[in-house]
C-alpha cells in the first residue's frame, strides 16, 4: 500500500528562473531575458523596441506591435539574468539535492544556450557540455534527470525575425533542438517533457508572437502541437527507453453552487485546460474546440500530414502543476483572488496564502482523478508548492512550518489518489526546491524552496545556500517513501 517502490521524489526548477548566466558560455538572448521584475501589485513588463526604434515597456498581456524586437535595457534590472545562479553553483546544489535523497530532479534546458539564435544547424558546444556535466553529476548520485525541453522561453532571434511560433519553420528548428538533446544526452536522460504549462503559452514571451488575437495564438499553438508530436516520435526512435510527456497547469475548478448554469460554466472552463491534453493525449482537436473556432472565425492552416503526426505523436505521460483551485460562476460581480498566472473566483471554504492563492489539498486528489479517468495515462505531479516570505532568524535558522504543513497536506491527498483511487502516479517534484525567481511576479521574496538562497528582489545578495527546516522534513518524507509526514 502507499506509494509504489521506485516512486520518483524530487524537486523542480526552470532555467529562466534559476539558471542565470544569461550570456555565459555562448548563450543567446531568450524572450524571457527581456522580462522585468514586478511584485504582487505591480505587473512584470516586456522591454522592446518598436519598428521606429523607440524603447517601450508593456505588460505581458499587451501586444508589442508589428516590427517590434526584444530589447535588453542596460539600465533595467532583469531577474532572470542571474536568478539564483545554478550556472555557477550546480555542483553544490546537486550535492544538497542528493543529501535530501532526491530520486529525480526536474530542470529545463535553455533553448538559446544550445542554439543562440535558434535556427542554427549545429549547437553551441559549450552549452551542450554544460548540461552534459549537470546530467552526469546527477547520475553520480543516482538522481534521474526529468528534463523540460521548453519552459516558456524561445530564442529572441526567432521571435524578432519570424514572429516566433507563428512561423512554420520554427517547428523544424525546435525538432532539431530536440534531436540534439536526445542524441547528445542519450543514456543520461530518459524522462522528457516537451512544453511547460502549454496552456499558458499565449504571448510574446512564450510564443514569440507580437499579436495576441485568437487566430494568431491558435495558429502558433498548432505549430507547438505539431512540434511536440514530432518530438515524441523522434524521442522514441533515438532511444526506445525515452518517455516523452506533456505538461499542463491544472488547477481544479468547482461550480460556485448547484445552479445548472454554473455547472455548465465549469464544464466550459475545464475545456479551456482539457483542450491541450485532448490534443496531446488523444491526438486530435476535440469537437468543442472546433465549434469554438467556427464561431470565432479561427481557421487553422495545416500541412498535409499534420493530423497524422498529432495522432501518432501522442505523449507517454502527463506532467502537471497544481497549486490551488478555482470557482466557476456566471456572476460578473464575484470576488476574485490571485492564482497561478491568472485570477480565480474566491472560494469561501478555503484559506489563501500571502499572494492570494487558495490552498486546497483535496483539489490535488480531485485533479489526479480527473486526469487519470479522462486519459488513462501515467501522471506526474511536476509542480506543487507554497510561495511565502521566509524569515532568517538570528541563529540562521529558517522555520518554514507553513511550507511543511502545505506540502504534507498535499502529499497525504496524493497518497489517497494512489492507494484508494488507483491513480498511476510516477513521482512528485515540488516547485522551487531551491529558492528561485517567481515567474508570476519576478520576486525573490516569494520563496518556495527547501534551500534558502541569499538574493533579494533587487538582485543583491551573496547567493549563499542554507537549509530551511523543510529540508530535513522532506529528507524524512523521501526516506520513508511518503509514509512519515510528521514535523
Amino acid at each position: 500500500m502507499g506509494f509504489p517502490e521506485g516512486f520518483l521524489w524530487g524537486g523542480a526548477t526552470a532555467a529562466n528562473q534559476y539558471e542565470g548566466g544569461y550570456l555565459d558560455g555562448g548563450k543567446g538572448l531568450s524572450t524571457l531575458d527581456a522580462i522585468t521584475d514586478g511584485s504582487h501589485t505591480v505587473p512584470r513588463k516586456i522591454s522592446f523596441k518598436t519598428a521606429d526604434g523607440e524603447i517601450k515597456y508593456v505588460t505581458r498581456d499587451q501586444e508589442l506591435g508589428k516590427g517590434a524586437t526584444g530589447y535588453v535595457d542596460p539600465n533595467q534590472y532583469y531577474p532572470s539574468h542571474v536568478a539564483t545562479d545554478f550556472y555557477h553553483h550546480w555542483k553544490e546544489d546537486i550535492a544538497l539535492f542528493a543529501e535530501m535523497g532526491f530520486k529525480t530532479f526536474r530542470l529545463s534546458i535553455a533553448w538559446s544556450r544550445l542554439f543562440p539564435r535558434g535556427d542554427e544547424k549545429e549547437p553551441n558546444e559549450e552549452g551542450v557540455k554544460f548540461y552534459e556535466d549537470v546530467f552526469k553529476e546527477l547520475r553520480k548520485y543516482d538522481i534521474e534527470p526529468l528534463v523540460t525541453l521548453n519552459h516558456f522561453d524561445m530564442p529572441m532571434y526567432l521571435a524578432d525575425e519570424m514572429d516566433g511560433w507563428l512561423d512554420r519553420r520554427v517547428v523544424d528548428y525546435f525538432v532539431n533542438f530536440a534531436r540534439v538533446c536526445f542524441t547528445r544526452y542519450k543514456g543520461l536522460v530518459t524522462l522528457w517533457k516537451t512544453f511547460n504549462e502549454i496552456n499558458f503559452m499565449r504571448a510574446w514571451n512564450t510564443l514569440g508572437t507580437k499579436a495576441y488575437d485568437d487566430q494568431t495564438r491558435y495558429q502558433a499553438l498548432h505549430h507547438v502541437f505539431v512540434a511536440s508530436a514530432k518530438t515524441v516520435l523522434l524521442g522514441h526512435v533515438i532511444d526506445p527507453h525515452n518517455l516523452v510527456g506533456m505538461m499542463i497547469a491544472y488547477g481544479t475548478s468547482y461550480p460556485e453552487d448547484c445552479n445548472p448554469d454554473n455547472y455548465m460554466k465549469n464544464i466550459e472552463e475545464m475545456h479551456v485546460k482539457q483542450f491541450f491534453c485532448d490534443v496531446q493525449c488523444r491526438g486530435y482537436y476535440p469537437n468543442y474546440k472546433l465549434k469554438e473556432f467556427e464561431r470565432n472565425g479561427v481557421v487553422i492552416e495545416k500541412e498535409e500530414f499534420d493530423d497524422d503526426i498529432l495522432l501518432d505523436g501522442t505523449v507517454d505521460f502527463i506532467g502537471f502543476s497544481y497549486y490551488s483551485s478555482g470557482i466557476s460562476t456566471i456572476r460578473t460581480d464575484a470576488e476574485t483572488t490571485d492564482g497561478n498566472q491568472k485570477r480565480n473566483i474566491k472560494n469561501p471554504h478555503l484559506k489563501a496564502n500571502d499572494w492570494g492563492w487558495q490552498i486546497d489539498p483535496v483539489g490535488l486528489r480531485i485533479a489526479l482523478n480527473e486526469l487519470y479517468d479522462r486519459y488513462e495515462l501515467p501522471l506526474f505531479v511536476v509542480e506543487n508548492g507554497l510561495g511565502a516570505i521566509d524569515t532568517v532568524e538570528e541563529d540562521g535558522s529558517i522555520n518554514d512550518d507553513y511550507r511543511i504543513d502545505y506540502l504534507a497536506a498535499h502529499i497525504a491527498e496524493m497518497k489517497k489518489a494512489v492507494e484508494i483511487d488507483g491513480v498511476e502516479l510516477m513521482g512528485y517534484t515540488p516547485w522551487g526546491c531551491i529558492d528561485l525567481v517567481s515567474a508570476g511576479t519576478g520576486e525573490m521574496r516569494k520563496r518556495y524552496g527547501f534551500i534558502y538562497v541569499d538574493m533579494d528582489d533587487e538582485g543583491k545578495g551573496t547567493l549563499k545556500r542554507s537549509k530551511k527546516k523543510s529540508f530535513d522534513w522532506y529528507k524524512k518524507v523521501i526516506a520513508s517513501n511518503g509514509e512519515d509526514l510528521s514535523k
